[in-house]
């Protein structure tokens, strides 16, 4: 089994992976690099696209699906596997990140989109692709692809101790692709929602919440400590995703659903509220939080940034100008989640995706087997993995 790292690695974003094996080949993911120009937006993939077999999304999120025009655009003609979740979210994120002439030209083609749910067992030629819930988003899911010979696990997005999303154990596999966007930051989700929680409190009377419209926002509705408001556009979204119970952990959909029955609805038009206010997206790239990151920012709301800020986002250049705070609320796994995935997939090699090369120096000395090397670019053969020295 060949492994062509496409996207995501020694780097954050363009997530993407292709496997190979014999004359079987599919795309784990088609994402974009936020702040990233030129060909480096895309995923390195050189040449033909006519040996993609299939395409597999793990969500819907950019970094994962952001790149699906551009790759219809050079020719891809066969089936794009995910779950009715991230079939309903892709459009809209692809309207916000993909290249707009090339989105209208290549709009998601229905008629080959094939549906799955997690936990489904897929075909592609020789390959054998499993699947689980990724705890990360409503219908976000993992990928475990067999040929018989080798299994190779790729994680996309999963949060193993989210307070709300349920994740499925990762099987044993002989090369495990990690998501290490946090390196090997020791802080738990539950500290994290903590210390989100007591800032919200102290600003009570009116701040803002950049969020991406599915995963992260959940998360924030389950530790917020009192009323608030969320962008009216969101609404539907939030209580679809509410009502996906079979992704979330016993109990949470009830809570989430009378959490967000009592918020209010705000719009553009509308004064700031004197509440906290949900918006999306996370960065402030795209979505309301475009047009309400530089409002709040004029009129001197608080604002609390809590996810990945790529240089030169809106975001990032708001809290490097120290009128924005930054709390993370783990949506990827800290370092007790890694290595308990790694553990759980009988410690086996493992690359880590989206994540910086300094990042993955410090989550190899938990993971001794991690191949912090590999960039995006290079071409892996399994075996040879295991075969090799694991320094």
């Amino acid at each position: 089994m060949m492994l062509d790292l496409l996207g995501g690695f020694g780097e954050k974003g363009r997530t993407s992976l292709a496997v190979g094996s014999g004359s079987d080949r599919i795309l784990l993911d088609i994402g974009i690099k936020v702040g990233a120009t030129g060909a480096e937006y895309y995923p390195a993939l050189d040449g033909s696209v006519a040996g993609i077999d299939a395409v597999f999304v793990s969500h819907a999120h950019e970094d994962h699906v952001g790149a699906l025009s551009w790759l219809l655009s050079r020719g891809y003609a066969g089936p794009i596997f995910m779950t009715a979740e991230t079939r309903d979210e892709a459009p809209a994120t692809l309207a916000a990140y993909a290249d707009p002439g090339g989105f209208r030209r290549f709009p998601i083609p229905d008629d080959r989109i094939e549906i799955f749910e997690p936990g489904d067992t897929l075909k592609s030629g020789n390959l054998t692709i499993r699947t689980g819930r990724s705890g990360h988003v409503v219908g976000g899911v993992w990928f475990a692809v067999d040929d018989g010979k080798s299994r190779v696990a790729y994680s996309a997005d999963v949060v193993p101790d989210s307070n709300v999303f349920a994740m499925d154990t990762i099987p044993h596999c002989d090369l495990l692709v990690l998501d290490a966007s946090y390196g090997a930051d020791p802080v738990p989700g539950a500290v994290r929602a903590r210390e989100i929680s007591q800032w919200v409190a102290r600003h009570s009377d009116g701040c803002l919440l950049p969020t991406p419209l599915s995963g992260r926002s959940l998360e924030l509705i389950a530790a917020l400590p009192g009323p608030f408001a969320v962008h009216a556009g969101m609404r539907s979204s939030l209580e679809a995703q509410i009502g996906a119970t079979a992704a979330l952990l016993p109990g949470v959909s009830e809570l989430l659903r009378a959490r967000l029955a009592s918020a209010s609805d705000w719009t553009d038009a509308d004064p700031l509220p004197a509440l906290p206010l949900l918006a999306d997206d996370g960065m402030g790239a795209a979505g309301p939080s475009s047009r309400l990151l530089p409002r709040a920012d004029q009129a001197g709301l608080p604002v609390l940034l809590t996810g990945h800020l790529p240089a030169g986002s809106p975001g990032d250049l708001l809290h490097k100008a120290g009128r924005a705070d930054w709390v993370r609320m783990p949506t990827h796994p800290t370092l007790s989640g890694n290595v308990g995935i790694w553990e759980k997939a009988g410690r086996p090699d493992a690359l880590g995706h989206s994540c910086t090369t300094d990042l993955l120096d410090d989550l190899k000395s938990h993971i001794p087997s991690l191949r912090t090397q590999c960039r995006t670019g290079q071409r892996i053969a399994v075996p040879a993995l295991n075969q090799g020295d694991r320094a």
